[in-house]
């Protein structure tokens, strides 16, 4: 196996000297307080603070953040749930889980969702817009909005891949009736394992949330609803609250990475950068291009030592997961013509100057 000399992963940089966050954990043994306990809030304020909400509520995953929202909201067996069609699968299988269906729309040339096409998809049955801010780069936040008050729609932002990601300065998250976020070890801001959180600033969906994690107690002794398990770990919330201490700089860099990227890559004929608009902040949780013969370079670049990816090479529609909803290949062209050429490079905090210009040089290389 190919050594490589630019990894995607960035996990043995960033907890490099694991001691400070051991030595809380230890504290936190020594209080038996596992579950619920005060670490969790405290990170639950810092997050909520960061990204400019009230509320904020750990659960155990991205996954279970998008889930739980949409119970939170009322999502039942039949209805339906309108969300761009090349996102990670978490997406879609939230809302199969809770009963509903979800709608897809294509996709535009930044690889989010074209938000021209939700008012086309909107039925007597539609309940809620998932918009996702995929990669690191938000949706037209704005548009939606507008969209939602028209229709009376929920909003459930798909955040798992953009904390800090920014519109006008605003961070997205805070925007829908909740902000759903993953702390996935891959993620811009991460924990030891799986964990997640939800932002509302709404107290009555907060205190549902709280209910919906837990069992759905009220109380040790009171149970309102049957509900779920989910609770984001106490020793999570202790990792969680270490790395936010470094998230301006975690974004900082992704940014400035993203942007050389960008400079040097918009120089060779064979490979398209998606469109840069200036009133948002992507955050870079991948940097996607297209490419032609992507498959090739892809090739190339791993046998180089180069830990390039493809996010993703089959589009919702055509998995076999969504054959139920009775979709065909040719629905969403974009995204399926996208699927086709993009490729994922490195792109973490960690990277240095001289990796990043061997990604460039090899890049160049293949295209002669």
């Amino acid at each position: 196996m190919t050594k490589m000399k630019v990894s995607y992963s960035y996990l043995l940089e960033q907890f490099n000297n694991p001691d400070p966050i051991l030595e809380d954990i230890k504290k936190l043994v020594k209080t038996g307080d596992f579950t619920l306990g005060k670490p969790l809030e405290e990170f639950e304020k810092l997050f909520a603070q960061y990204i400019g909400a009230k509320y904020a509520v750990g659960v155990g995953t991205g996954t279970d953040a998008l889930r739980l929202s949409l119970i939170a909201l009322g999502i039942k067996a039949g209805d339906e749930v309108i969300t761009a069609v090349n996102t990670f699968y978490s997406t879609a299988a939230a809302i199969v889980t809770t009963g509903g269906k979800p709608v897809f729309v294509d996709v535009s040339d930044d690889y989010v969702m074209n938000v021209s096409l939700i008012e086309n998809a909107i039925t007597k049955n539609t309940k809620a817009i998932i918009p996702v801010h995929l990669n690191g780069c938000p949706v037209d936040m704005d548009f939606i909005l507008k969209i939602a008050d028209k229709y009376n729609l929920n909003i459930i932002e798909d955040t798992c891949q953009a904390i800090g990601a920014e519109i006008n300065n605003k961070k997205v998250g805070s925007y829908g009736d909740t902000g759903c976020f993953s702390l996935h070890p891959l993620k811009n801001i991460n924990v030891w394992g799986d964990g997640g959180l939800i932002l509302t600033n709404s107290k009555i969906i907060r205190d549902k949330l709280l209910m919906l994690r837990n069992n759905g107690l009220i109380n040790r002794d009171e149970c309102e609803v049957y509900a779920y398990n989910c609770r984001l770990d106490t020793m999570q919330a202790v990792v969680g609250i270490h790395i936010i201490k470094d998230i301006e700089s975690i974004t900082r860099k992704r940014v400035e990475n993203g942007k050389f990227y960008d400079s040097e890559l918009s120089k060779i004929s064979e490979i398209t950068i998606p469109p840069r608009n200036k009133k948002i902040k992507n955050v870079h949780h991948n940097y996607i291009m297209m490419a032609k013969r992507r498959d090739k370079l892809l090739k190339y670049l791993i046998k180089n030592g180069i830990d390039a990816k493809i996010h993703y090479p089959i589009p919702l529609h055509l998995q076999q997961a969504s054959k139920f909803l009775g979709y065909k290949k040719g629905d969403f062209p974009v995204a399926e013509l996208q699927a086709n050429c993009i490729i994922s490079l490195p792109v973490h905090q960690h990277l240095k100057g001289e990796q990043k210009k061997y990604v460039v040089d090899k890049i160049r290389e293949f295209y002669k």
